[in-house]
């Protein structure tokens, strides 16, 4: 069964019962990903490293070497 399936079953489910609808798929998808990011820069900080996204400072290392 697909998402979309289950979010179609989900609804009609809740219609009968008279409840509210559950959220559409990936309608909280940036939220969640903006909080795991958060999570990790904290974890970050608690063991000593830094906070910083490492792939895009080693990207910007790369791209500034001298030639």
């Amino acid at each position: 069964m697909s998402v979309t399936q289950q979010y179609l079953l989900d609804t009609c489910r809740a219609r009968s019962l008279g409840e509210p609808a559950p959220p559409a798929p990936g309608t909280h998808d940036r939220q969640a990903v903006r909080e795991w990011r958060d999570e990790r820069r904290f974890r970050a900080v608690l063991a000593g490293r830094p906070a910083r996204p490492r792939l895009r400072d080693a990207l910007n290392r790369w791209r500034r070497r001298p030639t």
